[in-house]
Parts: C-alpha cells; sequence; structure tokens
C-alpha cells in the first residue's frame, strides 16, 4: 500500500502558530494571514516573502498603484512565503526551520502586510544572520519534537503552488485583470522531499 503524501502546509502552519506562541520576537505573527506556496528556483534562495498589501493592510499606495487581493478561506493573506526547491532537496530540519524564521523576520512588527525596514538584508549586512542564529537555536531547543518531525520527513508531500499568480501590482490597460485570488487559483501539488542526517542541535 502506498504511503499516504502529508500536508505540508498543514505542518508549516503548526509550526508558525508554535513559534508565535514561543518566541517573543515573533508573537505580532499571525500565521493564518500567511500564505505558503512552493514555488521556482531562484539563485541558492531557500525562500523568499512577498507583502501582498500596502502599509496599514491597503491595496492603493498614495501614488495610485493598487495590488491584488489573495483571499483564502475567506480571510485576506498579508504575506506570501515561497518555498524554493532547495528547501525541499538540499535541507534538514533545522534547515527549513530557519528558513521560515528567516522570512518571518522580515515580516514588519505592525504585521500591515509591509517589511520591516530594519531587518532587510541591505541594512544589516553579516549582522542579519548574526542577529536571527540565537532565535533559531532558542526556538529549536523548545520545539514540540512532532513538530519538528513534519521537516525530517524523506519523500512526496503535498504542498500548495500557483495556477496562476498574482503579480506584485494590478496592470490596468493589460486586457483582462484579475483582481481577486483565492483557492482556484491555487492547487496542492506533489513534491519530493531529500532529507539528509541532521547533526545535533547546539
Amino acid at each position: 500500500m502506498a504511503r499516504r503524501r502529508p500536508n505540508l502546509n498543514t505542518a508549516i502552519r503548526a509550526l508558525l502558530d508554535d513559534v508565535a506562541e514561543r518566541l517573543p520576537e515573533f508573537s505580532h505573527i499571525r500565521p493564518e494571514r500567511i500564505l505558503i506556496v512552493a514555488g521556482e528556483a531562484r539563485r541558492a534562495s531557500r525562500g523568499s516573502i512577498k507583502p501582498l498589501t500596502f502599509a496599514q493592510s491597503k491595496s492603493k499606495d498614495p501614488l495610485g498603484h493598487r495590488k491584488p487581493v489573495v483571499r483564502i478561506e475567506g480571510k485576506r493573506m498579508l504575506y506570501c512565503i515561497t518555498l524554493r526547491p532547495l528547501f525541499f532537496r538540499e535541507s534538514t530540519a533545522r534547515d527549513r526551520v530557519q528558513t521560515l524564521l528567516h522570512e518571518l523576520f522580515h515580516v514588519a512588527p505592525a504585521f500591515d502586510g509591509t517589511l520591516d525596514e530594519a531587518h532587510r538584508h541591505a541594512r544589516l549586512g553579516p549582522a542579519f544572520a548574526r542577529t536571527l542564529r540565537p532565535l533559531v537555536r532558542r526556538y529549536l531547543r523548545q520545539c514540540p519534537k512532532e513538530l519538528l518531525a513534519a521537516f525530517s520527513y524523506d519523500g512526496e508531500v503535498r504542498v500548495h503552488q500557483w495556477l496562476e499568480r498574482p503579480g506584485a501590482y494590478l496592470l490596468e490597460g493589460s486586457g483582462k485583470v484579475r483582481r481577486l485570488y483565492t483557492e482556484a487559483q491555487l492547487f496542492l501539488a506533489t513534491v519530493r522531499m531529500v532529507t539528509p542526517v541532521a547533526g545535533p542541535v547546539h
């Protein structure tokens, strides 16, 4: 009998809920407003985060630029984390948790659909990794084993991917413009996770 493929989105949501509860530095995170998808490769990146709104969760900025609305299960998504092939193929469980915390570290304290200017790589440089590393270590020492086990999985998993991906802005005058993205523009894809043996957590 074939092994059932676990839903990685469910595991990630559980992990983000736990991170927001255990680490004060991430207490502003609202996992139900973060969409997780698998995406294409981008150099050596394991993941990236995209703001889905302007400041104060608005769809329009003062210059008149508009963003499409992404609404899943009736809730507007404020951020989209894209997991890239190296997350699935070249990462340990620790690496995968670190990737998720890395992307959360970019989220603005207001959790309004914008990124934290103080936590940009261009501003912090090497200090970004030095600041994040102790948070990752602290969380891994507290992370429940059953949550971490989901990220040690080796085999096929199911994870959301875009059927039709929203752009950064609505491009008026370019033909039919989709203003709202929902579950209809997503599907559960099968992705192979390859997990090397992890070393001890320090």
